[in-house]
C-alpha cells in the first residue's frame, strides 16, 4: 500500500499544470460522460492557456448538446469565451472526394466503415499529412487489392483537403473521442500504414516490370513510375514516424480515461490502459463519473444497494491504479448542459467532491431525524385517508 503522501492528487491539476501538453485525448466506454468531461477539461485549460480547441470525433456529436451551441467542421468560438474553440469533424469520407460511381464510390463506403477513421482524420489534419494523401491516392488507384490497408491513409487527409482548419495555432487541442474500440484502432493506425507500405514494396518488387509497361500504355508513367512511387512511400513513412513520435511523447500527448463504477466500465478501462501502455502512450488520469456518495438524504434501499455495488468497484479502481490521478464525480439529479452548468460542475475537477454533511456528526443526525419526522407525518396522513 502506497504511503498517503505518495498518493496522486484526486484532481486534474496535473493536466492543467503541464504546459508542454499539445494533445489531450479523452476516451472510454460509450455513455460514461466523455463529452461532458472533455468539454470541462477544455474550459479549464482555456483558463491557463492562450488558446484551446476541442474537437469531437464521435459520430454521435454531443459537443453541440453539451455547450448548447451549434458547431460544425469549422472551429467556432464558444459563447462566453475568448480563447476556446470547438468543432465537430464529420467522420464520413465525402463521396465528392472519390466520385459517385464505380470503384470510387466503393472506396468511399469502405473508408467510412473503418473504425478509428474519425480520430485519424482529425489527427491527420493537425499534422497536415500532404504526403500521406498523395501517396495513398496513387497507391489505391494503382493496386486495388491492397486498398484495405491504404484507404485509411487516403481518408486521413480528406479533412485537410476540405480545409476544415485554416490555421492550427492552438496551444492545446482536446479530442472528445469515439468509444474505446474506435480509439484503439486509431492507436494501431500508424502500424497499419507501415504494413501497407511493406506490402506495397513487396508488390512493387514482384510486379514492377508489369507496372512500368501498364503505366506507359496508359500514359501515366510520370505519376505512377517507380521513382514517383518510391518518393511518395518515403514521404508517407516520414509522416507516419511523425505521428508515432507525437503519440509517444508524454510531454506532448496524454490520454484521460473516463469511466463509471461498474464492472463493464472497469473492464473496458483496464483494456484501454493496457493498450495505451502497449503503444507507449502516456496516461495517468482516470475520471470516475456518476458516483453515488453517501449523503445524508439517501434513504432509498435501491440507492443504498447501488452505493455498495459502486464502492466495491471504486475500491478496485484505487487498488489497480494507485499511481493514477483518480477524480470522482458525483451523479447529479439533472443533466450538465450549457456553459453555466459546465462551469458549476467543473469545480469537482479541481476540488474533490465532499458530501454536504459528514456522517456521524450532530448536524447529520439532526437532519436524519428531521427527515424521519417528515416521513412519519406523511405515513400518518396516508393512514388517515385509508
Amino acid at each position: 500500500m502506497a504511503d498517503s503522501d505518495d498518493i496522486p492528487e484526486s484532481t486534474v491539476h496535473n493536466i492543467l499544470e503541464q504546459d508542454t501538453l499539445k494533445w489531450v485525448f479523452v476516451g472510454g466506454k460509450g455513455g460514461v460522460g466523455k463529452t461532458t468531461c472533455s468539454s470541462i477539461i477544455s474550459m479549464l485549460l482555456a483558463r491557463v492557456r492562450p488558446s484551446v480547441l476541442i474537437i469531437s470525433t464521435d459520430p454521435a456529436h454531443n459537443l453541440s448538446d453539451a455547450f448548447q451551441q451549434r458547431f460544425t467542421k469549422t472551429p467556432t468560438l464558444v459563447y462566453g469565451f475568448k480563447n476556446l474553440y470547438a468543432m465537430e469533424v464529420d467522420p464520413s469520407v465525402d463521396n465528392d472526394e472519390f466520385g459517385t460511381e464505380g470503384m470510387d464510390s466503393l472506396f468511399s463506403d469502405l473508408a467510412n466503415a473503418i473504425p478509428g477513421i474519425d480520430e485519424a482524420m482529425s489527427f491527420g489534419e493537425m499534422l497536415k499529412p500532404a504526403e500521406v494523401v498523395a501517396c495513398a491516392n496513387s497507391l489505391v488507384s494503382m493496386v486495388p487489392h491492397v486498398q484495405s490497408l491504404c484507404e485509411p491513409a487516403r481518408a486521413l487527409g480528406s479533412v485537410g483537403r476540405e480545409k476544415l482548419v485554416q490555421t492550427m495555432d492552438y496551444s492545446c487541442i482536446v479530442f472528445d473521442t469515439a468509444p474505446t474500440g474506435h480509439t484503439l484502432r486509431l492507436l494501431q493506425f500508424p502500424a497499419t500504414l507501415e504494413k501497407g507500405l511493406e506490402k506495397m514494396m513487396s508488390l512493387k518488387s514482384k510486379f514492377g516490370g508489369l507496372l512500368s509497361q501498364v503505366t506507359r500504355i496508359f500514359g501515366v508513367e510520370d505519376e505512377f513510375g517507380e521513382d514517383a512511387i518510391i518518393g511518395r512511400l518515403e514521404g508517407m513513412k516520414n509522416v507516419i514516424e511523425q505521428v508515432n513520435k507525437q503519440f509517444k511523447d508524454p510531454d506532448l500527448t496524454t490520454f484521460i480515461c473516463v469511466c463509471i463504477p461498474e464492472f463493464l466500465s472497469l473492464y473496458e478501462t483496464e483494456r484501454l490502459v493496457q493498450e495505451l501502455t502497449k503503444f507507449e502512450i502516456d496516461t495517468h488520469n482516470i475520471i470516475i463519473n456518476q458516483v453515488l456518495f453517501d449523503d445524508e438524504d439517501v434513504e432509498s434501499k435501491l440507492l443504498k444497494a447501488r452505493m455498495r455495488m459502486q464502492q466495491k468497484y471504486l475500491d478496485q479502481f484505487f487498488m489497480l491504479y494507485d499511481d493514477f490521478h483518480i477524480t470522482k464525480l458525483p451523479l447529479l439529479p439533472e443533466e450538465v448542459t450549457g456553459v453555466e452548468a459546465l462551469k458549476r460542475f467543473s469545480r469537482h475537477f479541481i476540488t474533490p467532491y465532499q458530501p454536504s454533511l459528514e456522517k456521524g456528526t450532530v448536524e447529520e443526525v439532526e437532519q436524519r431525524l428531521s427527515r424521519l419526522k417528515e416521513q412519519l407525518a406523511e405515513a400518518e396522513a396516508e393512514l388517515e385517508k385509508l
